[in-house]
């Protein structure tokens, strides 16, 4: 049996669904009562590790996904690896992110890091995904597309290569069933840079309507993104995808390398997800 935290979001939905494909038994986590796409559901809060004792009973592997739960006062993810240890988990696959590498002293990326070293220790098999900008993020212009037709956003042609959560999720599946991919840090990107005034003409091309840019101050995006995330994590966020590094505008051939083929674009992800900007 599999444990897939953070299963009501846009990697664990569709790593449930590949894991559940392959034959496995599947638990799937999260904060709040859910309906599960496939096996059981256990309700639990990752800043309280001991809510997910019930939920590694009889698992043998442990995808990590802690999101804001890393940063909640009085946390401590470190006891989540330790009591999955205890419970006889012999895997765990732990979604970090790219910012570790490109950016290292950071307090939010320090913390991961910090957590990463955790998982290498804890005497179980391990992999990490550390993947950059999520394509999903594009998800936050879905009202303004609907209503205005607009793409709102900060640094407009200024672009990093973002990654499809699918992919994550694909990734993380191949790491949880196979043990080649034990021991390998996987940094994960999509197949090419693109700037948010690119993604609003992919946006409008998959929607067959025009949709106009509006170039957002820092200090504009920054109020937006607070309502949803810690204020550290918005500014964070923000230095990166206004002024990438080398090593954060370098695409990875990760993705290709686990799955054999090439990562997908910003467009395919629009595509399928095109009902949400209608």
């Amino acid at each position: 049996m599999i444990v897939v935290t953070g299963a009501t979001g846009n990697i664990g939905k569709p790593l449930t669904r590949a894991l559940a494909e392959a034959g496995e038994q599947v638990t799937t986590v999260s904060r709040h009562a859910a309906t599960p796409s496939g096996g059981r559901h256990v309700v639990a809060d990752l800043a309280e590790p001991a809510t997910l004792e019930p939920a590694l009973a009889g698992a043998k592997a442990l995808f990590l996904l802690l999101s804001g739960d890393l940063h909640a006062i009085g946390a401590n993810p470190a006891d989540i690896i330790g009591l999955a240890a205890a419970s006889g988990v012999r895997r765990v696959v732990l979604l970090s992110t790219l910012g570790v590498a490109t950016r290292p002293f950071g307090k939010t990326r320090m913390a991961m890091r910090e957590l990463e070293d955790v998982v290498r220790e804890s005497g179980v098999g391990w992999a990490i995904l550390r993947p950059g900008g999520f394509a999903s993020n594009a998800l936050w212009w879905a009202e303004s597309v609907r209503s205005r037709q607009v793409v709102a956003a900060p640094f407009g042609d200024t672009g990093v290569p973002i990654v499809d959560p699918a992919d994550i999720a694909e990734v993380a599946a191949a790491c949880l069933l196979d043990d080649r991919h034990l021991g390998e840090v996987y940094e994960l990107t999509g197949p090419a840079v693109i700037t948010p005034r690119e993604q609003a003409v992919a946006l409008a091309d998959v929607l067959g309507s025009p949709v106009r840019f509006q170039e957002l101050t820092r200090e504009e995006a920054k109020a937006g993104m607070v309502l949803s995330m810690p204020a550290e994590l918005a500014d964070d966020t923000l230095d990166i995808i206004g002024s990438p590094t080398p090593a954060e505008l370098r695409v990875s051939p990760d993705v290709e390398r686990v799955l054999g083929r090439a990562p997908r674009s910003f467009t395919e992800w629009a595509a399928r997800n095109v009902a949400v900007f209608r």
